[in-house]
């Protein structure tokens, strides 16, 4: 049995990060589905393949982690950690003979072998920067996380969209829909929006230029 782990919204300051798992016993399937790294299809073509992959799949798993949570483990482990430990609970629970990873560290070998000390049997663990391109297995469980990222975004969107009569944008910094939305909701309510990364930079340089403006203000 092979297991293919990827995440999506490792970067943006809004919304969670979404690990997926996925095993089948031959990958022949995706390929043949056209299974790829999710980042090079369009929104539409991944949700089909994301319902192909579901019937396909032996099986899979995901774990969300909201931004609050997000928040609170990194006080105490680098976002690194946190993926290690996650990927660690996927790969637990799907208990392959051998597992393609998409390495978050600069080092791929040791962030195979961290999630290795993780668990609580020893698959075969492969763990190479842009997995999710290299292997449709991993294009396959990057799909999953992605959409349903997506999904999550899009509740948060409606739900906060409303309160600014604003477009949320992507979620990502550097988006500048996503700037003006943060920087609005600031301006206007004095506080960070729900679902708000606060350990990210561009809350927190948000936030501070907010009390300084106040400061100035009084």
């Amino acid at each position: 049995m092979i297991c293919g782990v990827d995440e999506a919204g490792r970067g943006p300051v809004f919304g969670p990060l979404v690990i997926a798992g996925v095993t089948i016993q031959d990958d022949s399937e995706l390929k043949e589905i056209g299974v790829r790294d999710s980042k090079k299809l369009t929104p539409n073509k991944r949700e089909i393949l994301a319902e192909k992959i579901r019937e396909i799949a032996e099986k899979y798993e995901i774990i969300i982690i909201s931004a609050s949570d997000i928040d609170d483990m990194r006080k105490v482990m680098t976002l690194n950690e946190l993926e290690v430990s996650a990927f660690g609970k996927i790969i637990e629970k799907l208990h392959p003979d051998v597992c393609y990873v998409d390495s978050a560290d600069v080092n791929q070998e040791r962030f195979g072998m961290d999630i290795l000390s993780k668990l609580s049997f020893k698959p075969k663990i492969i763990s190479k920067h842009k997995a999710d391109d290299i292997y449709p297995i991993v294009g396959a469980a990057s799909i999953i996380a992605k959409t349903t990222r997506d999904e999550n975004v899009r509740k948060i969107a409606q739900e906060l969209e409303k309160k600014l009569n604003l477009s949320l944008g992507s979620g990502y910094p550097a988006d500048p829909i996503t700037k003006k939305f943060l920087k609005t909701w600031v301006e206007t309510y004095g506080e960070l929006p729900p679902h708000v990364r606060h350990s990210w930079e561009t809350a927190q340089k948000l936030m501070k230029e907010s009390k300084t403006r106040k400061i100035d203000d009084y």
